[in-house]
């Protein structure tokens, strides 16, 4: 690997911004929705797993960074991705993806071992499954369009939420289910509609993403319905499990989605009208509202058991 840099490795690790602090709420969620109080996050469990959860999903981005090289390279706004994972090397970047899937799942088992509660390693197994599938050949489902969508959505919300709420508890109740059902549909409508800016290098690479295969403004009027059943799951889990204060802890945890869908229906019509979506826009103006929503949901979830 010459020239590798540290900036090269957090570059294919995907480390800016809002995007690390995304993928630790979603390490946090599960945990921090089955806690009885605030202080239980810092038990050996938690900590075991919302770390795994961390590992897991960066190790699945580098998985991504490898298999979209083709993509990235033909893309505008991915040079630098591109090119660090070009200094990286294919073969490199599998093993550094292995060798952090490896560890991510033995800390899992670390935690199912502690707990006592093997949903840990069999969801952390789980998560490691949705990246594979989600990237590698011959199955490489980022290219079957929704389902594709669906699968990256379970390997970095569903399945680790499921991780992380077993190092606690080895049964999930009704309103943490309808949350992590909630937060699962809004990812996976996020990925199509992260998929827009990406069409042209997608197509030119070959990947029928779901934009690739719809167009753009269909890809998004697809992704909608899916958004809206996404905030639904979300606004009745969050107000379920908040009990008396089920209509503010919904409110203040759902809010920030509901000004993200708000936004694909912006962007739909800009892009009907004829304007060009762009991935560094979205990245600086619209998931920070995300990371904002995410936030509030670790707040509440907290605050709330």
């Amino acid at each position: 690997m010459p020239g590798l840099t540290a900036r090269d490795l957090a570059a294919v690790h995907r480390l800016e911004f809002p995007f690390w602090l995304n993928t630790l709420c979603q390490a946090l969620f599960g945990a921090c929705f089955a806690v009885t109080a605030p202080a239980g996050m810092l038990a050996v469990g938690p900590v075991l797993v919302v770390v795994a959860n961390v590992v897991l999903m960066e190790a699945g981005l580098v998985l991504n960074s490898v298999a979209d090289l083709d993509s990235d390279a033909r893309h505008a706004e991915r040079g630098t991705l591109a090119s660090a994972t070009r200094r990286l090397g294919r073969r490199a970047g599998l093993r550094l993806a292995t060798a952090e899937f490896a560890l991510g799942f033995a800390l899992a088992v670390a935690a199912s071992v502690h707990t006592g509660h093997w949903l840990c390693a069999v969801a952390a197994a789980g998560t490691v499954a949705a990246h594979v599938l989600y990237n590698v050949e011959p199955v490489r489902l980022k290219t079957r369009g929704l389902p594709g969508a669906a699968v990256f959505a379970a390997g970095v919300v569903a399945l680790p939420c499921l991780t992380a709420h077993a190092a606690v508890s080895p049964t999930v109740g009704t309103a943490p289910a309808l949350v992590y059902a909630g937060l699962t549909l809004l990812a996976a409508g996020r990925v199509v509609w992260w998929s827009v800016p990406d069409r042209a290098a997608d197509a030119a690479a070959g990947q029928r993403t779901t934009s690739v295969r719809h167009g753009a403004v269909r890809a998004l009027g697809l992704a909608l319905p899916v958004l809206v059943a996404g905030l639904t799951c979300l606004t009745w889990g969050l107000w379920w499990y908040g009990g008396p204060a089920g209509p503010v802890v919904a409110l203040v945890g759902a809010g920030g989605h509901l000004v993200f869908v708000a936004t694909v229906v912006l962007l739909a019509r800009r892009l009907a009208a004829g304007e060009r979506a762009r991935s560094t826009v979205l990245r600086r103006s619209v998931m920070p509202v995300v990371l904002a929503a995410d936030v509030a949901i670790v707040a509440v979830a907290l605050a709330a058991g």
